[in-house]
C-alpha cells in the first residue's frame, strides 16, 4: 500500500514538503485515541533474540533511525510505534538556525537516493531540552551535536560542549557529527588535533556527571584510510564508545541509474541511499578490522533492504540506522529488517 498509493502521493510534492507533511501526519495521530496502539500492533514486532547490550544500554533489537529525520527531537516516540529501537535526533546546535536557502533536498528515485544541502536546520538545543523534559522517551534516544554553522573552527568545542552539558540529563548517548558535508568546514573538525580537543572537553564534562553517557563520532565515507586511522586509533585511545559509519558523501560515482545531466543540475550536497551502501559497508568492515572489534560500530549508509542491514551486521556492526531506506520503503522497513534478522539467525 505504501509504494503503490501513499509514496507515489507523497512523492507529487516537493520532499521537504513531504517531509513536514508526514511529520504532520504523526503529531495528528496522537490525538486520535488508539491510533498510535494501533500503529504499534501493526509495525512493532517482539524479537528477544535480537535484544543486544551496547555500552550500557540494552536495545529491544539492532535497528534505528539515523540523524536528520527527527531533527529537532520532538518525534521520537512517535518512530518508536514503527518498531524502532533508538534514533538520533538532531543535528541539534546550540542556536537555532535555518540551514540552507530551498531547495535543498533532491530525491533520485530511479537510484532509491537523496542528495540533501540541508545545512543542519534545526531549532536549537533549548527546543529540544524542553521537549524531552516534558515528554518521556518510549525509545532510546541518541543526541546528533554538531556546531553552528556561523562558529569558527577554533571555537567549535564550545558549542559541543554547551549542546552536550544541557542535552547530558535527557538523551541515552551522544554521536558528534563532525562529517556533514553541508555545513561550509564542518568536516575539517576530523582533523585530528581539532576532533581530540573536542572529545577531552567532552571527556572532561563527563566524568563530572554521576553517570557516564557514551559518546560515538559519526565519520565521512570521504574520508581517505589514513585518515580514518586517525580516527579508529584516537577512539581508542580516549576510550569512547563507538563510531557511526557513514555520514553522506559529497561522492556521485556509483549513481548509476540518474541521468548525469539531472545530477550536475541538482548541484552540491550530500548523497544518501542505495548508491552510498558499498562504500559504508566497506568502512565497517575496515573499522572492525582496524579496531580488532574492540570498537562498536552503527552502520549507516544506503541500507535500502533487510538483507544488506544483514550484511552490515555481518560485516561487525552492532547496530544499523536507516533514513533514506525508511522514505523509499516505508512504516514496515524496521519490522521488514528484524523479521529478516530473525529467519536468518534460524536458519543458521
Amino acid at each position: 500500500m505504501y509504494k503503490s498509493i501513499i509514496r507515489p502521493l507523497l512523492f507529487l510534492f516537493p520532499p521537504e514538503a513531504a517531509h513536514a507533511i508526514t511529520l504532520k501526519g504523526l503529531r495528528i495521530a496522537r490525538k486520535v485515541p488508539g491510533l498510535r496502539s494501533l500503529i504499534k500492533l501493526i509495525y512493532c514486532v517482539k524479537s528477544p533474540s535480537l535484544e543486544r547490550e551496547l555500552f550500557g544500554i540494552k536495545f529491544k533489537n539492532p535497528v534505528g533511525i539515523a540523524g536528520g529525520l527527527d531533527k529537532n527531537g520532538d518525534h521520537y516516540n512517535d518512530f518508536a510505534n514503527f518498531g524502532f529501537s533508538f534514533i538520533e535526533i538532531g543535528s541539534i546546535t546550540p542556536e537555532p538556525q535555518g540551514g540552507n536557502p530551498r531547495p535543498r533536498l533532491f530525491r533520485l528515485p530511479k537510484d532509491n537516493a537523496l542528495i540533501n544541502r540541508m545545512g543542519i536546520n534545526n531549532h536549537g538545543v533549548q527546543y529540544a531540552v524542553d521537549y524531552l523534559k516534558k515528554n518521556h522517551r518510549k525509545i532510546i534516544v541518541a543526541g546528533n551535536l554538531a556546531k553552528n554553522a556561523d562558529t569558527p573552527n577554533n571555537l567549535a568545542y564550545k558549542d559541543y560542549e554547551r549542546t552536550f552539558s544541557m542535552l547530558y540529563d535527557f538523551v541515552d548517548f551522544f554521536v558528534l557529527n563532525v562529517s556533514c558535508p553541508n555545513v561550509e568546514n564542518l568536516t575539517a573538525l576530523q582533523e585530528i588535533d581539532t576532533l581530540s580537543d573536542i572529545i577531552d572537553r567532552l571527556i572532561n564534562i563527563r566524568r563530572f556527571n554521576d553517570d557516564s553517557k557514551p559518546i560515538l563520532i559519526k565519520v565521512s565515507p570521504d574520508l581517505t584510510k589514513e585518515q580514518l586511522d586517525g580516527i579508529i586509533e584516537i577512539s581508542l585511545l580516549r576510550g569512547l564508545e563507538g563510531i557511526v559509519a557513514t555520514n553522506t558523501t559529497n561522492s556521485r560515482d556509483r549513481i548509476v541509474n540518474t541521468p548525469k545531466a539531472d545530477v550536475e543540475k541538482i548541484g552540491r550536497g550530500g548523497l544518501s541511499g542505495a548508491p552510498l551502501f558499498e562504500t559504508s559497508l566497506e568502512f565497517v568492515k575496515y573499522i572492525h578490522e582496524k579496531s580488532k572489534g574492540l570498537l562498536p560500530i552503527i552502520a549507516v549508509g544506503g541500507i535500502t533492504t533487510p538483507k544488506q542491514a544483514q550484511q552490515m551486521l555481518d560485516a561487525g556492526a552492532s547496530l544499523i540506522e536507516v533514513y533514506t531506506g525508511f522514505i523509499y520503503n516505508g512504516p514496515a522497513f524496521a519490522k521488514n529488517i528484524i523479521k529478516y534478522l530473525q529467519k536468518n539467525m534460524l536458519n543458521d
